[in-house]
């Protein structure tokens, strides 16, 4: 599903516009963006939990010319599934 089918879907749902549903949507990815950019978790009740997690540089080696590069530290966005969710999709 792309992103305009789920805001399609979720405003017919909940009898909105999809203007307010796109709204909706990016602050809740300004939230994730701020929360996660303070190593901080954020948890959606019966959704999950979205947790950031800081990756060390390594070195790596390019499988095509054998150049060894250094790649640099960052952090990236897990999610762990909620288990009210989990059992819901069994």
């Amino acid at each position: 599903m792309d992103n305009k089918k789920l805001v399609e879907t979720v405003a017919s749902n909940m009898g909105r516009t999809t203007q307010d549903i796109n709204k909706l949507i990016e602050a809740f990815a300004g939230v994730l963006r701020t929360r996660c950019g303070e190593m901080d978790s954020v948890i959606v009740p019966g959704f999950g939990t979205f947790e950031p997690k800081k990756r060390n540089e390594r070195v790596m080696q390019h499988p095509k010319t054998g150049k060894r590069m250094l790649v640099p530290p960052k952090i990236v966005l897990g999610f762990k599934v909620s288990n009210v969710l989990k059992a819901k999709l069994k």
